[in-house]
């Protein structure tokens, strides 16, 4: 498969369970866990950094990230080379989604991206009681959508949301405004298809040279689908981590993500994320690549 027909394949296979969520950890809290490895590069004066790392949970959020990074993967080779990845691959897809590797990245990204941002109204929110019970909910939902019976009870309870015109809908909606969920989640899967695409064209996927205008063209050709999945994951993954909670905590969460440091900190985010699977997406084209043209990594 060459050209436009099989990278409408990649992408689509490529815009499903893996961007979403790994893409959707930009949502304010998950994300900060990366951030903290830079307190002392930036001279912090005390612990916040580190005590908002192990507020947050990094090692769990990093354990659910290298899983899906594995299902990606697995789904990949199935689709693309079916049976000639074998231990070479499953390795190399390890490697990519190593999670000390990953939290160096967008560590790195991060420490940038919040150079002189003040963490104290960051620490004061994560490390409370309300805080604390967001971090496990959206940890636990995060993990639960691995599984597919779960994410389709997850995609039906969504819908018995709107059939029922929820109230909890608006609460969704204003937080996902608020952190501008949407947009950013298509912007950086957008990026992220572009570098995969690079990727596969630097392995030597292509026996034919595509002009960027072509790579451009078949990415934006991808983008109403990309728009439409993401709307659908982001919903889905909110409801099923923020229904539970109790009356008005999302509210105060909405509120917080509206303050300057939640925007600033929102915004650092995904610049962070951006640059990591940017860097994951090229790395997976070029190995897939590889492997489909039968060379060795």
């Amino acid at each position: 498969m060459t050209g436009s027909g099989f990278w409408r394949s990649a992408t689509r296979l490529a815009a499903g369970r893996r961007v979403w969520p790994l893409l959707v950890a930009a949502l304010l809290l998950v994300a900060a866990l990366f951030g903290m490895a830079r307190a002392q590069d930036r001279g912090a004066p005390d612990d916040s950094l580190a005590r908002l790392e192990q507020a947050l949970r990094l090692t769990d959020l990093l354990g659910v990230m290298a899983t899906e990074g594995t299902t990606y993967g697995a789904a990949l080779e199935q689709e693309f080379f079916a049976g000639r990845g074998g231990a070479k691959w499953q390795a190399e897809v390890a490697r990519i989604y190593d999670p000390a590797r990953m939290a160096r990245i967008f560590s790195a990204s991060l420490g940038q991206a919040l150079e002189g941002a003040d963490l104290e109204p960051m620490l004061a929110f994560f490390t409370a009681p309300a805080g604390q019970h967001i971090v496990s909910m959206e940890i636990s939902a995060r993990a639960a959508l691995l599984d597919d019976t779960a994410d389709a009870a997850a995609r039906a309870r969504l819908q018995d949301l709107r059939d029922a015109g929820a109230p909890l809908l608006d609460h969704l909606r204003a937080f996902i405004d608020a952190n501008d969920l949407i947009e950013n989640n298509v912007t950086g899967a957008m990026n992220a298809n572009y570098a995969f695409y690079t990727g596969l064209i630097d392995g030597g996927a292509f026996p034919d040279p595509l002009t960027e205008r072509e790579i451009l063209d078949d990415v934006w050709a991808e983008e109403p689908d990309i728009r439409a999945e993401t709307e659908d994951w982001v919903y889905r993954y909110l409801a099923l981590a923020y229904q539970p909670l109790p009356e008005g905590m999302l509210s105060t969460y909405t509120a917080f993500s509206r303050t300057p440091a939640g925007q600033a900190l929102n915004a650092a985010l995904f610049t962070a994320f951006d640059r990591l699977f940017v860097g994951i997406s090229r790395d997976l084209g070029r190995a897939a690549a590889f492997h489909m043209i039968g060379q060795d990594l």
